[in-house]
């Protein structure tokens, strides 16, 4: 019952890397780290939207959020409820 096949790994074809929107690099939050901008549910987001408010990518952030339908963490300067309140108009 045994067999004298040799179990190979199965590959696949290599997946082609996301690209990074240009805006992203220049962001003050690529700077920080994810803490500040995806925290904890009922955790403050006063932090990173200090950051967002100093930073000249904010608007492109948010475009792409928008575009995007981020639905999670703080893009922009703007939270998940606020970003709802915005596309509800």
């Amino acid at each position: 019952m045994y067999s004298n096949h040799t179990l190979r790994p199965v590959t696949s074809a290599p997946v082609a890397p996301v690209p990074v929107p240009s805006w992203q690099d220049a962001a003050l939050c690529a700077q920080t780290g994810a803490d500040f901008f995806f925290p904890e549910p009922g955790s403050s987001v006063r932090e990173a939207k200090s950051i967002c408010g100093r930073c000249e990518m904010r608007s492109a952030c948010l475009e792409y959020a928008l575009d995007n339908d981020e639905r999670f963490g703080v893009w922009g300067g703007l939270s998940e409820k606020e970003r709802h309140q915005l596309r509800r108009g």
